[in-house]
């Protein structure tokens, strides 16, 4: 099970970066955040407070970190039961101009059961893509 979003983003790949660092920055721009606690760092801990499941955090790891380029956050339950591997991908397309994706997989033996009880997170996906595009165009001066 996965989910996808994408946006052209006209700014920098740099200022886009900066924006997805700032754990503390995201209730700013992304509306599907209630707050963000910790600080994103390799191997940092970070608790997500979403909208989509309101007072419930979402204490996730933060895998990788290649500044400008890519981000990965893993998250679920122990033994590999259920797991979420969220990957934020920057590609630069002109010094003025970043492709964003984001993209969600979930896998493990119990993805059936954590599925069934799981929301639609689409909306939510394409929410925070439209949500980074605009914080970044708007500090970009676009």
């Amino acid at each position: 099970m996965e989910y996808t979003a994408e946006a052209t983003i006209e700014a920098p790949a740099d200022l886009v970066w900066s924006i997805l660092a700032d754990a503390g920055g995201y209730v700013t721009w992304d509306s599907g955040v209630e707050k963000m606690e910790g600080e994103i760092s390799p191997g940092g801990k970070i608790k997500l407070f979403s909208k989509v499941n309101p007072g419930r955090a979402f204490p996730v790891k933060v895998a990788i970190v290649e500044p400008e380029r890519v981000m990965t956050w893993t998250g679920g339950m122990p033994l590999g039961l259920f797991k979420g591997v969220r990957t934020f991908t920057l590609v630069g397309t002109t010094p003025n101009q970043t492709t964003f994706t984001m993209r969600e997989v979930f896998s493990g033996p119990m993805l059936g059961m954590v599925a069934k009880k799981m929301p639609d997170l689409q909306p939510a996906f394409d929410q925070f893509a439209a949500g980074l595009k605009a914080e970044a165009e708007a500090r970009a001066g676009r």
